[in-house]
């Protein structure tokens, strides 16, 4: 296993691929693409260079997919990218629960559009009444005559919805309380009763509803067994938690690299700003606190790829001390740049708007914290 406090050499030039890849392939479609809708083309140009095989194998006995490799892929695209790093981790945040808990039929019909971009993605899991405290979910599946379900309810702060081909919800199946009766199943667009609306966010992401109607699902669309949902949902929380600290990572790593060239060269008070007392420690602040980041996000994507016992918590850990040192390095980059990084266009401009919603969406810091503090008495 690689050590988590350092990159092989093979993952670093891997890594430098990848930023290549995303300045030079994806970030011309993500400026092309519609703000706020499913960039289509951007999914594609993710499946052609082969990233998204990365991350989900296409079909087969379901390989495992690697922590490490989802946490570089991210952190890397974030970089140079938001847009195509939100592309990939939507893919792969919608097709885990089929790669991962899917039968080998399930894999074979779906798995190779999404790896391939042809097919786009959603993890159908927030509701009205249940956003952090996840085993709430109301989404009924009520028993039909011909073995299945009818899906009747809303879901709501859902990526990639209302456009997206695949979605995995989650719906209970029984009267059990919590996280009891809940079932993951497959609904592929165009459901009866199946629909949904755009919502406009702080950051231009496609977000949006399911509303379901009636819509009928049937043993093949299960995932995993009935009654298992909440697993398999937790499952796919606990590899994507690391790897949201990775996308934290990178934007950091994209916001100090911005500043330090800009200190560097800006001059004020008879000198370039990074000679100020004020501003080299807080540039010395910013890098201190993105490299033990970066270390923890590996140390729990290496703990994840291991089958390591403390998983749970160091993916906590990771993805709260991640995101709100993103937060911190990214605001303290505007501070030092002044006006300029407000307005529309400036990448620290998008950068603040982006770097806000790691810190709520799967399990707010305040969730993170409470998980970190029931694993320690383990």
């Amino acid at each position: 296993m690689t050590s988590p406090f350092a990159l092989s050499a093979g993952q670093r030039a891997w890594y430098a691929e990848v930023r290549d890849l995303a300045a030079q392939r994806l970030r011309p479609l993500a400026e092309a693409g519609a703000p706020g809708r499913v960039n289509r083309p951007l999914v594609e140009a993710l499946g052609e260079l082969g990233l998204l095989a990365r991350v989900l194998p296409p079909g087969g006995d379901g390989p495992a997919v690697c922590a490490m490799d989802l946490c570089l892929l991210r952190e890397a695209l974030a970089q140079e990218c938001t847009e195509a790093e939100t592309a990939l981790a939507l893919q792969g945040l919608g097709a885990y629960p089929v790669a991962r808990f899917g039968t080998r039929e399930q894999r074979e019909r779906h798995l190779p559009a999404v790896v391939a971009g042809r097919a786009v993605t959603a993890f159908a899991l927030s509701e009205p009444g249940a956003g952090s405290d996840a085993a709430a979910l109301a989404l009924a599946a009520r028993p039909a005559g011909d073995g299945g379900w009818r899906l009747h309810g809303e879901k709501c702060w859902i990526s990639n919805a209302p456009d997206a081909d695949l979605c995995t919800v989650f719906a209970r199946t029984g009267p059990e309380p919590g996280a009891r009766g809940v079932t993951a199943f497959l609904v592929p667009a165009g459901r009866p009763g199946l629909g949904g609306a755009s919502v406009e966010m702080l950051a231009a992401h496609p977000v949006g509803t399911l509303t379901f109607d009636g819509v009928p699902v049937g043993p093949d669309d299960v995932v995993g067994e009935v009654g298992g949902g909440f697993r398999v949902a937790m499952a796919t929380l606990a590899l994507f938690r690391p790897s949201v600290g990775a996308f934290a990572v990178g934007m950091a790593r994209a916001a100090l690299a911005a500043t330090l060239a800009h200190a560097a060269g800006r001059q004020a008070f008879g000198g370039p700003l990074k000679d100020l007392q004020a501003v080299s420690h807080r540039l010395a602040e910013m890098a201190t606190r993105t490299e033990a980041a970066a270390l923890l996000v590996y140390a729990a994507a290496a703990a994840h790829d291991a089958g390591a016992e403390d998983v749970v918590r160091r993916a906590a850990m990771a993805k709260l001390f991640a995101t709100e040192t993103a937060q911190y390095v990214v605001d303290s980059a505007v501070q030092i740049h002044g006006a300029r990084a407000l307005c529309r266009g400036h990448l620290l401009e998008h950068l603040y708007r982006e770097v806000r919603a790691p810190r709520i969406y799967e399990g707010a810091t305040e969730v993170q914290r409470t998980i970190i503090a029931r694993e320690l008495y383990r």
